[in-house]
């Protein structure tokens, strides 16, 4: 019983998502705070909390999914079906309850902490939208891509709210003064829009990949309405559009030596760039589900490399 469950709530990007808000926290936002001489904001049980919340909302967002897309998954997926399989679909919507219930308690108990409702606000407010995702929304063109790259964006801001509203709190006359709150924004917004545009890309190579199943059940996804091969050129736009970004926040706004011997220079070309470069190429070259599953993969590194980043910006802040 436990593989299914664990199958079910995918671990492996639960486990990715824990490591995206330990690093936010401690590579990136308290590297920023130190550069302005404080130290770390958040008490690691509240940093705990903050985590917990979002793994058990996530995972029952993982639930609910698999719950509405047991005919989908019939055809795209038979192997890996869980649910009607190891799982009932009323065992299912249980494990989804209990799991979402859990995590906006959490949520909600971290906010009021904190005493901020923006963030008790989003805690409530993303476990209605994956339900809305996973029962019909994820069938409607780009809004289901969206609502998840947007949820993956949160992430992130999350992190970066929680540690401005510490510093206002404790610190409110000498934040008036110091840009500190504004900088742990813009690094960490850097990388929510980082989250959103690369779950935005590794979406619809998803879609790419289960357009036999979503054809038989008449979604309209991105590559059924317009095809095959204008959904790559969207997507390798997009892919060319993350690849200038990073180049040009890299070479134009980063506060340390980008001299092309330097670790953060290194690392952008050959830890970030390369993978989306072989993601393009992976791409065009995909003509079989298989194919876009291995590209789908390859994005889930390109974007683990780029959350890895942080590790440059700890040691170079």
């Amino acid at each position: 019983m436990i593989r299914p469950l664990l199958q079910l709530t995918r671990w492996q990007n639960l486990f990715f998502l824990a490591i995206l808000m330990y690093v936010m926290q401690y590579w990136v936002a308290a590297a920023v705070m130190h550069s302005y001489g404080f130290p770390n904001q958040l008490p690691w049980w509240l940093v705990l909390m903050l985590i917990s919340a979002v793994l058990l909302i996530a995972a029952g967002g993982y639930v609910i999914n698999d719950y509405f897309d047991v005919k989908i998954d019939r055809i795209n997926r038979p192997e890996r079906l869980v649910v009607t399989q190891a799982v009932s679909k009323e065992q299912a919507m249980r494990l989804f309850q209990v799991l979402t219930a859990l995590g906006v308690a959490i949520g909600v108990a971290a906010a009021i902490v904190l005493r901020d409702w923006t963030i008790g606000t989003i805690f409530v407010l993303i476990p209605g939208l994956l339900w809305f995702y996973s029962s019909s929304y994820k069938r409607q063109l780009l809004v289901g891509n969206l609502i998840v790259s947007f949820a993956a964006a949160v992430v992130p801001i999350l992190i970066a709210l929680a540690n401005v509203t510490i510093l206002r709190q404790r610190y409110s006359l000498v934040m008036e003064y110091l840009p500190l709150p504004h900088d742990i924004f813009v690094w960490l917004g850097g990388f929510a829009l980082f989250a959103f545009l690369t779950t935005f890309v590794r979406e619809v190579i998803k879609d790419l990949q289960d357009q036999m199943g979503d054809r038989e059940l008449e979604c309209h996804s991105l590559p059924i309405v317009i095809g095959e091969m204008w959904t790559k050129v969207i997507v390798t736009t997009l892919l060319i559009i993350i690849i200038a970004l990073i180049c040009f926040v890299h070479w134009h706004y980063m506060p340390y030596d980008v001299a092309w011997n330097s670790l953060s220079t290194r690392y952008v070309c050959f830890g970030v760039l390369v993978p989306f470069i072989c993601e393009i190429i992976l791409l065009w070259n995909a003509r079989i589900p298989s194919d876009y599953r291995n590209a789908q993969l390859l994005m889930k590194f390109c974007m683990f490399m780029g959350v890895m980043y942080s590790f440059v910006i700890h040691n170079m802040l």
